[in-house]
């Protein structure tokens, strides 16, 4: 899918490289317990219709989830995210991904088993806002 946008052309894979898209397809055959969970929530147009594919090319990234329509990254992040180096990497690719539009969203895999109705909730809100954000045109 290609769409203009200020005059560049973008896709839903931001010029990701062969190489990204062979180590997502080895990721969606290996997703964790708390991917599955989550998934659970969001295949098959499950949340407010909206189409997310897990494991998606983002340039350089593998979204663990991601909606092209309004632009929306879910992750799902284990113990070894609250490892300082790797909370800094998340920030930066946090900051990456605001470059392109999309918007990210955090999990916790405590979050995902402990309060999936909450987590659902959240998503739901969030989805909501950005569903609200794209129809809105914008002013003058």
């Amino acid at each position: 899918m290609t769409r203009l946008a200020n005059t560049v052309i973008r896709t839903m894979f931001y010029q990701a490289s062969p190489i990204i898209f062979g180590r997502a397809k080895s990721l969606r055959l290996r997703k964790t317990a708390a991917e599955k969970k989550l998934w659970n929530l969001l295949r098959k147009k499950q949340m407010l219709g909206l189409r997310f594919k897990a494991q998606h090319p983002i340039n350089q990234f593998i979204a663990d989830f991601y909606c092209h329509t309004i632009r929306l990254v879910i992750e799902v992040d284990g113990s070894s995210h609250n490892k300082l180096k790797v909370r800094e990497s998340d920030e930066k690719r946090s900051m990456e991904l605001k470059k392109f539009g999309i918007e990210l969203i955090r999990f916790s895999n405590d979050e995902i088993f402990n309060d999936i109705e909450q987590v659902r909730s959240k998503i739901e809100l969030k989805c909501l806002g950005l569903i609200d954000s794209h129809l809105t045109p914008p002013s003058p």
